[in-house]
């Protein structure tokens, strides 16, 4: 079946919506896609057409198998994108995202096997993300955000929950990347903020929304 490039970022945006929230709704993929709730309607009405979505006000929007299906492969075809970009093309981390947003969609019957043979099969990409295998299993993540690290505790960044350019940049500028060593100093409950030693540089003081949205694997 013919799908265009705007179907398959609506059937990614709901994957990852799903996987955060118990109900999907047009304004939540509305304000996620930029674009306004009667967009978000019609287009929802050509998926349900299509068997990719069901949709109930009650229940809001859900992914069938064919839909979830496909928006895993999406989801895939970007992931492999950004690790190529990474460590073959050497982009920055900032960089892979809105690159791979446009290469996910090229078609091509093997492509995304003959990648991932190139690249040896990575299970990760370079955000910290679980890359769905060819048959759409994906590798749970053992990771907690930093804000609910316990104090005095040792962790490695595993992920990132905020992937765009600024937060990016900003964690480059304070040496942080995948795998990078993190203690959990303090935390401060006037604002939330909490104090970190990254490695064995001095401690650092980091607002909560940044330690929310750094996620680790304590060791």
């Amino acid at each position: 079946m013919i799908h265009s490039l705007s179907e398959e970022n609506y059937l990614k945006t709901i994957c990852h919506l799903e996987d955060k929230e118990s109900k999907v709704s047009p304004a939540m993929l509305a304000k996620r896609l930029k674009i306004s709730a009667a967009s978000v309607i019609e287009m929802i009405k050509k998926l349900v057409e299509k068997q990719w979505v069901l949709y109930e006000k009650k229940r809001g929007i859900r992914l069938t198998e064919k839909g979830q299906n496909m928006a895993l492969e999406i989801i895939r075809s970007h992931r492999l994108w950004e690790f190529f970009l990474l460590e073959k093309l050497l982009y920055t981390w900032d960089e892979v995202h809105d690159i791979a947003e446009q290469l996910e969609h090229v078609k091509a019957s093997d492509l995304l096997k003959r990648l991932e043979h190139y690249l040896e099969y990575p299970q990760y990409d370079p955000h910290g993300d679980p890359i769905p295998q060819a048959d759409g299993f994906m590798r749970p993540g053992d990771r907690i955000p930093l804000s609910e690290a316990q104090l005095e505790s040792i962790g490695r960044v595993v992920a990132v929950k905020d992937s765009s350019s600024d937060f990016l940049q900003y964690l480059q500028k304070l040496s942080i990347e995948i795998g990078t060593e993190i203690q959990l100093v303090d935390k401060v409950p006037f604002n939330g903020s909490v104090i970190i030693r990254i490695g064995k540089d001095h401690p650092v003081n980091i607002s909560r929304e940044f330690a929310e949205n750094l996620l680790i694997k304590e060791q």
